[in-house]
């Protein structure tokens, strides 16, 4: 290789999202219009974004609400068939107030409803791999420990 030469790099896209919890523990699920299924709420990274500063504009643009992240619980790589490679970043989010929940707006028209959902109903809402990778963002939570994953599953 010569100096002139890049040796190929991977460039996935990146996205974030935020865990947030009731008094159960139970886990806020957004319904997007433009899925089939449930999500957490965030969404992809613009360039120049942090993942981070990503999630909070995000949160903001969908619910409404400008959150007080705390750690990451997880980076999974994720690379999807026709999307290509993935690397998702989920936060704590915390627990959100009755105020909070009162304050959700769908700001942009992408969500059409929000729920929370206790982690063994979680395959009744989202795909098997968005479970593993919430259930992961949950075990993390709890021992303290932000986990790196791969399809979800903790390595």
């Amino acid at each position: 290789m010569t100096a002139n030469q890049t040796p190929p790099m991977a460039t996935p896209r990146v996205a974030a999202g935020a865990l947030f919890f009731d008094d159960e523990g139970r886990v806020l699920l957004v319904r997007p219009s433009y899925k089939n299924h449930w999500d957490i709420p965030g969404g992809y990274v613009e360039p120049g974004e942090s993942p981070r500063a990503a999630c909070i504009r995000e949160i903001h643009e969908e619910l409404g609400l400008t959150p007080t992240l705390g750690a990451m619980l997880v980076v999974d790589w994720a690379p999807a068939e026709h999307e290509g490679d993935k690397l998702l970043f989920i936060f704590d989010g915390g627990s959100l107030s009755a105020e909070q929940e009162r304050d959700i707006r769908f700001a942009d028209g992408e969500l059409t409803e929000w729920r929370y959902v206790a982690e063994e109903s979680l395959e009744q809402h989202v795909p098997p791999r968005l479970a593993r990778r919430i259930r992961t963002a949950i075990a993390a939570r709890n021992s303290g420990v932000s986990v790196y994953a791969e399809h979800g599953s903790a390595i």
